[in-house]
């Protein structure tokens, strides 16, 4: 075994230095998180100019989505061959490189190959970013670092959308890769310049090959099966039935491997950890909801009310508001309370946003629409903090990479997951509220009858004009109350999962300085 001789403890950052770092940092996790909802509007340019359809457009998403998922929680055994420092500045240069590549690409085939090196070496950010901005502050003031950190990885997904149909409509689709490039070799050239003596003792540990090929057999083939599901009809397609299976087995044959590895390449045993398993589980559930509306609301607003994917960007865009301004008030009171207390309260104020939007009609105005948006902001201000603080309370300073990578990929899995799982809800709830409203649609309703009347003196076509108008605004109903159903269901998880919150047990002291006592 080869280790550094480096200190495993070192002083943290102080002034100017410690607020450059910070900017660096952050920079990183937000172009990593930025890039993976940022694609998702420009889909059908991209597709379009590349000259394929737009499920074949899809893959940019999917690909990138897998390979970042294999790699995240892979990022504590690379941090312990490669340091800390190192790994996080090659991953951020090599996310530059895997940009540049994506905006160049000729065709499909280089824009998917290009995506899949740059959802690999973006796994390895957000957990680092955690570890190092922990080990940057002092120890009273790790709720400060987790703040910002939260703020980041907030805001991104939320600036994604709006960002990417803003570049998209006025320039290049090439463009939402290339902006990552100024900003990424920003954040690299700090960052070294900074922590290049802050680096990490290093183990040359074996590879667990048989565990990294059973990881990126069971979660590539799972996930590949969650995005295609709903475009294949899911169980009716062989193809989905065999994805399953081998994924099941896969996953299986992973967790007997892994267990029973002396040097695995997950850490699995984190998990018999009180702390680390209950909020791993909460903030892994409570995302998977939180992501999923994310992705589904301006879904809607672009399918039924009509609205630009700029628009619909720009309508949830105030749910970062609050993230931001209350981000510096979590620094404050966090090592002053309980972490549960504010979980708590976060998924009380998230069921109440939720319980709002249920009550959504066909006829919804934008100001409706901003206001719940808006309010969610607190929530999502107390979400983050608290939760990753009780996750990484009590582990030693050597596990944090790891603990913190395999929290991430349980959080970002489940909004996969989640995302999936909605959408497919969705779509049967509206399947079945339009079964619902036809029923009603017969010649012996008077009321179906006149109001086809009105319809036809309105348009002053004919009865098939007036059918068609009716019919769409049949569907846009049916959408409407399946989405309704998938808001009061949210609602719902949220009110279910907070026990989960109080299996943890936080330290003496604040959960915040608990999670970098380790750090340090």
């Amino acid at each position: 075994m080869n280790e550094s001789t480096k200190p495993a403890a070192l002083p943290p950052l102080t002034g100017g230095k410690l607020a450059l770092a910070t900017l660096a940092v952050a920079l990183a996790t937000f172009m990593n998180v930025l890039d993976s909802s940022i694609a998702n509007v420009a889909i059908p340019t991209i597709a379009g100019n590349l000259g394929v359809s737009v499920d074949e457009g899809t893959w940019v998403i999917t690909l990138f989505a897998a390979a970042n998922a294999i790699s995240i929680p892979l990022t504590g055994w690379l941090t312990q061959r490669v340091g800390q420092i190192k790994l996080f500045v090659w991953a951020i240069l090599l996310f530059v490189l895997s940009s540049w590549l994506c905006g160049i690409a000729p065709n499909l085939l280089v824009l998917l190959a290009a995506r899949i090196v740059q959802g690999a070496v973006a796994g390895p950010l957000i957990p680092l970013s955690q570890a190092i901005l922990l080990g940057s502050y002092p120890k009273e003031k790790s709720s400060t670092a987790l703040a910002l950190w939260a703020m980041t990885a907030t805001v991104g997904p939320i600036a994604g959308p709006a960002l990417g149909g803003w570049i998209t409509d006025s320039y290049s689709w090439s463009w939402i890769f290339y902006i990552n490039i100024p900003v990424g070799l920003f954040a690299a050239g700090v960052t070294w310049a900074i922590y290049r003596d802050r680096e990490t003792p290093t183990k040359r540990l074996p590879i667990d090959k048989v565990g990294l090929l059973s990881l990126i057999a069971w979660v590539g083939s799972l996930q590949v099966m969650l995005d295609k599901g709903k475009d294949l009809d899911w169980f009716n397609s062989p193809v989905i039935i065999a994805l399953t299976v081998f994924s099941l087995i896969s996953f299986v044959f992973f967790l007997i491997w892994e267990l029973t590895e002396k040097n695995p390449i997950i850490d699995l045993r984190l998990f018999a950890g009180r702390n680390f398993l209950g909020g791993t589980v909460a903030i892994s559930v409570a995302y998977a909801v939180f992501f999923s509306n994310l992705v589904l609301l301006p879904q809607w607003m672009q399918e039924y009310l009509n609205y630009r994917s700029v628009d619909a960007g720009l309508v949830t865009a105030p749910l970062g508001i609050f993230a931001v301004l209350l981000a510096p008030v979590m620094a404050r009171i966090m090592p002053k309370s309980d972490a549960r207390v504010l979980a708590t309260l976060a998924f009380l104020g998230f069921a109440g946003v939720f319980f709002m939007r249920s009550h959504y009609t066909t006829g919804v105005d934008t100001f409706t629409l901003v206001i719940p948006t808006l309010l969610q902001g607190i929530p999502t201000a107390l979400f983050f903090v608290p939760l990753t603080a009780i996750i990484l309370s009590g582990l030693p300073g050597d596990k944090i990479p790891a603990a913190a990578g395999l929290s991430n990929f349980a959080r970002v899995f489940a909004g996969a997951v989640g995302t999936s799982l909605f959408s497919t809800g969705w779509n049967d709830r509206t399947i079945l509220h339009h079964a619902r409203l036809a029923e009603q649609s017969s010649v012996n309703n008077p009321t179906f009858v006149g109001g086809l009347d009105s319809l036809h003196s309105v348009l002053g076509g004919g009865t098939q004009q007036a059918l068609a108008a009716f019919e769409h605004s049949l569907n846009a109903q049916a959408a409407m109350l399946g989405l309704n159903d998938i808001f009061w269901l949210s609602a719902v998880i949220f009110i279910v999962i907070i026990p989960l919150i109080w299996v943890t047990k936080p330290r003496k002291g604040g959960a915040g300085s608990a999670a970098a006592a380790g750090a340090h």
